[in-house]
């Protein structure tokens, strides 16, 4: 496998402890950052890696970083957004779990670069291990003299909370995050003004993803420039999968950005092929809220030009025959998934996880499951077809915050590639419903 940067001493016993973690080369990011290095020097050398955000939106973090307000005697913030909610998403809890003091690492260099002398990690609510593990790591953070007053004898003070939200996917949004870590309801904040400005507090802070905020070590540790060495084109660094469906090795993978699709599918050394022997037939690339691609896509660019794991590549085409990265939850599904079932599945998750704030999000995406559930279950029509098209097309573009789009790109798309498939459910609505029939073109699948 290629060069692993974050996950290298993941199966180390007892990496998760202080002792184990410092022994395999831990907190010398810190060490150099507070002892040789400005904040502004920091900033420079994640912005020389070419890091882009792991939460979905593929940002340049350093730029981001450079878009924050320091306006003279305010605090600022660094929060860690660890609400890790996309189905099909699951790298961010593993990391915490197995490597928290490489996520406080990252905390700690962040913050210094940043000014912030309180920062903050907002965990999803359902996670309450993790946060265990965090807190206990944390509290051995302190008793080594890497968080609190006078770090290292630099002058640099920080302190380091975790916060538990309640489980509501809405909050991954950072705006909605920052509302629900002051305590209100996570509802997304109009922008602008953005965080950088006026974020937790009404004062500047940036929002991070986990892993995001751990890439900052190695980058740190190796350079700007050698980092930057690593990966393709804009798509710099390694990246980490979360790799679920249909597949015989499911998993979390690191990746050096650049990997063609198809053997990250089909090699043994990654996801090994598709289980029981069975054909693909589509991939949802990252996360359920990206647009799917059946087989012949998701493989190969329109213009036959091989498929890699890159923010490029992936969207290469545009929505018309491509797709994005995002948080890198990759879900394959063989022959024998029903694409409608599983469109309308999707439907009722962003139905249920929408705030409700936005008219065209809250009233489109109980449309989006009402009628998807129309045509699963053998009451739609083909007029259905186009109105689930035509609903997500009102809800795109026109919500204050991208949960809109989650909901509405995953459906335009299955439509697009797949609108033999909903088809058949109208014209064979018998068929279409009995236990375990699945359209595969010519027929059904018993």
């Amino acid at each position: 496998m290629g060069r692993k940067l974050l996950t290298e001493h993941i199966n180390v016993e007892g990496i998760e402890t202080f002792e184990v973690y410092r022994k395999h080369g831990g907190y010398r990011a810190v060490e150099k950052a507070l002892k040789t290095m400005t904040p502004d020097e920091v900033v420079d050398e994640v912005k020389k890696s070419g890091l882009r955000g792991r939460g979905g939106a593929g940002f340049p973090t350093g730029l981001k970083w450079s878009f924050l307000a320091k306006p003279e005697g305010v605090p600022r913030y660094l929060v860690c957004n660890a609400d890790e909610s996309e189905p099909g998403t699951f790298k961010d809890r593993y990391l915490m779990s197995k490597l928290p003091h490489l996520l406080i690492e990252g905390m700690i260099a962040g913050s210094y670069a940043l000014g912030a002398r309180t920062s903050y990690i907002y965990i999803r609510g359902e996670l309450l291990y993790v946060l265990r593990i965090l807190e206990k790591a944390i509290a051995e953070a302190y008793a080594a003299g890497f968080l609190g007053e006078n770090i290292l004898g630099s002058g640099y003070s920080l302190d380091l909370h975790v916060h538990p939200g309640a489980g509501a996917y809405i909050c991954g949004e950072e705006t909605a995050l920052l509302e629900s870590l002051e305590g209100k309801r996570g509802n997304p904040r109009n922008k602008p003004p953005f965080p950088a400005v006026q974020g937790l507090y009404a004062r500047p802070t940036v929002v991070n993803n986990v892993e995001s905020i751990a890439s900052v070590v190695p980058i740190l540790n190796e350079g700007g420039d050698e980092y930057a060495k690593l990966g393709v084109g804009k798509s710099t660094g390694t990246k980490l999968f979360s790799a679920c469906g249909h597949l015989n090795k499911p998993g979390i993978y690191e990746l050096e950005l650049g990997l063609p699709v198809e053997e990250f599918i089909y090699s043994d050394e990654y996801c090994g092929g598709i289980w029981k022997g069975r054909e693909l037939k589509a991939v949802v690339a990252g996360g359920s809220s990206v647009p799917i691609l059946p087989k012949e896509l998701i493989l190969k660019t329109a213009a036959g030009e091989n498929r890699l794991m890159t923010y490029e590549s992936l969207s290469d085409g545009g929505f018309v025959t491509g797709t994005m990265l995002g948080s890198g939850g990759f879900i394959a599904m063989d022959e024998t998934t029903c694409i409608v079932k599983n469109t309308w599945n999707f439907s009722r998750f962003y139905h249920h996880e929408s705030c409700g704030q936005c008219s065209p999000c809250r009233e489109g995406t109980g449309w989006l499951e009402k009628v998807l559930h129309r045509l699963e279950h053998g009451h739609g029509s083909m007029h259905d077809i186009d109105l689930v098209v035509s609903v997500a097309k009102q809800i795109e573009g026109n919500t204050i915050c991208p949960l809109g789009e989650a909901a509405a790109w995953p459906v335009a798309a299955a439509v697009r590639h797949f609108r033999d498939e909903f088809e058949w459910h109208v014209k064979h609505p018998h068929e279409a419903t009995q236990p375990g029939a699945v359209y595969r073109g010519a027929g059904v699948l018993a």
